[in-house]
């Protein structure tokens, strides 16, 4: 058998950190769940949002490129993601090859504005979900901004801090006029996953939570 035909494990760069995510469930009551999610097919797009390839982009996403500052827009199979007024992030969890980086860099080729690009970022960031009633408090341990729904409400995104990682935070969802609890997805880069994993783990000592792995014994 030789080299290029023996199949590499798929790994994670959270994968010991799982256990220890998952149990804040348990050891809150339910009140805070934070779940690392699959590696989904990502790619940074650049481009002219007045370029004829604008169309294009649309359509092959089926929802318009949000133009509105740190937001970002449901597709059904991932997200779009502004991060600047030229830049987006376009995801998909299920490898969708019509909003993959050879289709979207087909699209926006003949753009002469900003350069339209589409780069492969898929190995570049990491996601956490934190949800329940106390995902808010959580985050504010480790991040400036305001994350009231008046202010950060579902559909917000913004790149910025928590603790020492830079993380993209999106607001996913916000139940607040029922139980209180919200969603908030973090985009970490990978090297830095690890550390934002223990960083959460320490918070919800706050909460009950048994803290990191290595550090509860």
């Amino acid at each position: 058998m030789t080299a290029e035909s023996i199949p590499l494990p798929t790994t994670h760069p959270l994968d010991a950190h799982i256990p220890a995510l998952a149990a804040l469930s348990r050891d809150t009551g339910g009140d805070l769940t934070v779940e690392v999610l699959p590696v989904a097919q990502s790619v940074t797009l650049r481009l002219d949002p007045s370029a004829p390839a604008r169309a294009g982009v649309d359509a092959a996403l089926g929802v318009p490129l949000p133009v509105r500052p740190n937001t970002w827009v449901d597709t059904g199979d991932g997200e779009v993601v502004w991060l600047g007024p030229d830049e987006w992030l376009v995801t998909s969890h299920t490898g969708n090859r019509g909003v993959g980086e050879a289709a979207l860099r087909a699209l926006v080729a003949g753009d002469t504005g900003v350069g339209g690009a589409a780069t492969d970022t898929s190995a570049q960031r990491v996601v956490l979900r934190i949800g329940g009633r106390l995902a808010r408090e959580l985050l504010s341990f480790g991040c400036a901004l305001d994350l009231h729904p008046r202010s950060f409400p579902a559909g917000s995104s913004a790149q910025t801090l928590l603790g020492r990682a830079a993380v993209l935070l999106l607001a996913r969802d916000d139940r607040s006029d029922a139980d209180g609890g919200a969603v908030f997805d973090l985009h970490v880069r990978s090297s830095f996953a690890g550390y934002l994993a223990d960083w959460l783990l320490d918070a919800a000592l706050e909460f009950g939570g048994s803290g990191v792995p290595s550090l509860a014994r």
